[in-house]
């Protein structure tokens, strides 16, 4: 079974542009989804990872949460506050606050 991992817009635009570059042919899916974070990437891979490593180092953002909110860069409470609505837990505003301070860094 092959392995998952849960990638930014960011680093999937940079494997499909390498692969792009080596000369390698895209598939008609792989052309869509280039096409697709080329227009809605928002930063570049290397301050999505960092966001994403600072997001988790709050301990109460997920891994997923923590790519959702790289791939969106909320700049409004409401924006995470829907990003968390299928929590179980629902996230109080000082944790809101802390976690657009953390995106405001990389805006």
């Amino acid at each position: 079974m092959e392995d998952k991992k849960v990638l930014t817009l960011a680093e999937v635009k940079d494997i499909l542009t390498e692969r792009q570059n080596e000369g390698g042919e895209l598939t008609a899916e792989q052309k869509l989804a280039l096409e697709h974070v080329q227009k809605f990437s928002r930063t570049d891979s290397k301050k999505a990872k960092k966001l994403v490593k600072e997001l988790l180092e709050l301990g109460f953002v997920s891994e997923i949460n923590a790519v959702k909110i790289a791939d969106l860069m909320p700049a409004a409470a409401d924006d995470v506050r829907l990003i968390f609505s299928k929590e179980r837990a629902s996230v109080d505003k000082k944790d809101i606050e802390k976690v657009l301070s953390i995106v405001e860094k990389y805006l």
